[in-house]
């Protein structure tokens, strides 16, 4: 049963079970609850009876965010639980997905609604995701889903076998498939450094398990290639 994990004051995760080209990586939500009592859900998993109740006990959920043009599955269950929040997608998302409805496109200035406690930049030049990342100052804690990955030894043989050939197993690491789909490089390392400006230890990802302590060495190390030319 998915549920509410806290990491730290006003900040929770849920994991969920999913699969990606026969491989289960595994799903992360990440709940934040703002200054002003609203929650904020981003990259949303399956909106289960459960865990929409764990969500609705640590306040009312004001805005869903889908961070990437991969993460969207399950914005439309949250929409129909939660209709009286506004959804905010990364760009391009909205010729992907014409079904939902979206109140806003992501860029490099957070919304209002959250400015007070999350800061974000858009990462340009990886068209297949373009990713936004989030940064929850209170909890010094970066948000990412799929800039990096950290499969580890709890995950399925046949997942810890493939991470660890393209890359992001034991460690925060982008995989191949991130490798090759940088198209232009300037504008994603850019990106990058705008991360790196933050001051954040914890890392949260979408698939694979998150990096409580060395999280921003581990992204740097995994990074050289792109923040080293």
């Amino acid at each position: 049963m998915t549920e509410l994990r806290r990491l730290d004051d006003n900040l929770w995760v849920a994991e969920a079970p999913q699969r990606f080209m026969g491989l289960e990586i595994g799903a992360r939500m990440t709940c934040v609850r703002l200054s002003d009592g609203r929650v904020l859900l981003h990259s949303p998993v399956s909106a289960s009876p459960p865990l929409v109740q764990a969500v609705a006990a640590v306040g009312p959920v004001a805005f869903l965010v889908a961070p990437n043009r991969l993460h969207h599955l399950y914005v439309a269950e949250w929409q129909r639980t939660c209709p009286e929040a506004k959804t905010y997608a990364a760009p391009g998302l909205e010729k992907k997905r014409p079904d939902l409805h979206i109140d806003g496109a992501l860029d490099n200035r957070p919304e209002p609604g959250w400015s007070a406690d999350v800061d974000q930049v858009a990462v340009g030049g990886f068209p297949l995701a373009n990713e936004v990342a989030f940064f929850h100052r209170p909890s010094r804690t970066l948000i990412l889903t799929d800039l990096a990955f950290r499969i580890g030894p709890d995950h399925a043989l046949l997942t810890r076998l493939v991470f660890r050939a393209i890359g992001g197993y034991g460690t925060l690491s982008p995989s191949l498939l991130e490798k090759l789909g940088v198209r232009d490089r300037a504008a994603f390392r850019e990106g990058l450094q705008a991360i790196f400006a933050w001051p954040f230890e914890r890392v949260i990802i979408a698939h694979g398990d998150v990096a409580e302590t060395g999280g921003r060495a581990q992204l740097e190390a995994s990074y050289a290639w792109v923040l080293n030319p």
